[in-house]
């Protein structure tokens, strides 16, 4: 486990990478089923049950606080805000503050600020990304167009600051402002990887450590320090969102190449029509550099974006007979097992298989 990341770590990225050792070529559809697996018995059903009382104070929070006399903010918001989603972010702050013990209310104000950062994150990547949906339903800046959905993100930004600031603590203020620039910096990081056959693994592990496991290292971390945990429960929560964000986002990068669309909730294939180098393209460029064909069809595609109708399906083709999908789940599964072992940390009770079933359902969905 070399190459796992350590929270905080001024590291350039992991150097080392798993093994790409051959394996039998998957069909798509079995990559698919893969994800698809077992969530009956690894959802988010027992979080959200364990949850939901605590869940239900944080909705109210975020819908009181998302208000304001300007009434396109609340409807924007409104709009992601009721099309649902996870709400895995905020789940983990509820939960890790529970596992500690702790049997207060500050977790309420926190779980909603992190929900907001999330939420603000999401409305300026569909700007960036162009995207038209979102959780299946017509993303906030197809409806409302770009320059709301950048100043409502913005608004949000501040709803989050506003209630890190009523909570008075100056180290969840550290972390969470620490998150957010860290997620603007992976955002940046991601532009300038686009499009760039070049890019690394390291490189790709770099961006989605910042872009989305940041705030789930954060989420968790902030659930130790309002119980006035010990350094090294903080550490150990930090650890287990870190490593649980980078296989979520592994296996979403994978569901763009292998799931069904009416699942995903977004357009299959939008990495691909945007130049986004993921794991499932970088490995497939790397194993095919002595492929002519495949790789004009990479620079084509990926690097001019001259893409046409059938150019998707190619691209699966290629990624599934360099075991693309598969080496990228297996990748997600070690961030998993460490993210696991974080939590073994702490004594068995019904909070903590509540989050080992989520670390299960984040490497077996499939959406």
């Amino acid at each position: 486990m070399a190459h796992l990341y350590s929270y905080g770590s001024k590291s350039e990225g992991i150097l080392g990478v798993a093994s790409t050792e051959k394996k039998p070529a998957p069909m798509q559809m079995a990559a698919a089923t893969k994800l698809a697996a077992n969530n009956d018995a690894a959802s988010l059903e027992h979080l959200s049950q364990l949850v939901a009382h605590d869940m239900a104070q944080v909705n109210e929070l975020i819908l009181a606080r998302m208000q304001s006399p300007v009434t396109l903010i609340p409807q924007l918001a409104g709009h992601l805000i009721a099309s649902g989603g996870k709400r895995l972010r905020p789940m983990l702050t509820l939960a890790t503050a529970a596992l500690c013990g702790y049997r207060g209310v500050r977790h309420h104000r926190l779980a909603a600020a992190v929900e907001f950062i999330h939420t603000a994150t999401l409305l300026h990547d569909d700007v960036v990304d162009e995207s038209n949906l979102r959780r299946g339903v017509d993303s906030a800046n197809a409806l409302f167009g770009n320059k709301p959905s950048v100043l409502v993100g913005d608004f949000l930004f501040s709803r989050a600051f506003s209630l890190m600031v009523e909570d008075g603590s100056l180290r969840v203020l550290e972390i969470l402002s620490d998150a957010a620039a860290i997620i603007a910096e992976g955002e940046v990081q991601q532009l300038m990887t686009s499009n760039d056959l070049a890019t690394t693994e390291a490189a790709y592990l770099n961006v989605i450590r910042a872009k989305t496991a940041s705030l789930f290292a954060a989420a968790a971390r902030i659930g130790a320090v309002v119980a006035d945990r010990p350094p090294q429960e903080e550490e150990a929560l930090g650890q287990f969102g870190l490593n649980l964000g980078l296989a979520f986002q592994l296996v979403d990068d994978a569901l763009d190449y292998a799931a069904e669309q009416e699942k995903l909730g977004k357009n299959v294939g939008d990495d691909f029509r945007e130049g986004k180098m993921t794991l499932p393209v970088i490995l497939a460029v790397a194993h095919g550099q002595t492929h002519a064909e495949e790789r004009a069809f990479w620079q084509r595609t990926m690097e001019h974006l001259d893409q046409n109708s059938a150019d998707l399906a190619r691209a699966q083709a290629i990624i599934t007979a360099h075991n693309g999908i598969a080496d990228t789940l297996a990748r997600a599964d070690e961030y998993a097992a460490a993210a696991r072992a974080s939590l073994l940390q702490f004594p068995p009770s019904p909070i903590r298989q509540a989050l080992l079933n989520a670390v299960r359902f984040a490497v077996t969905r499939g959406y």
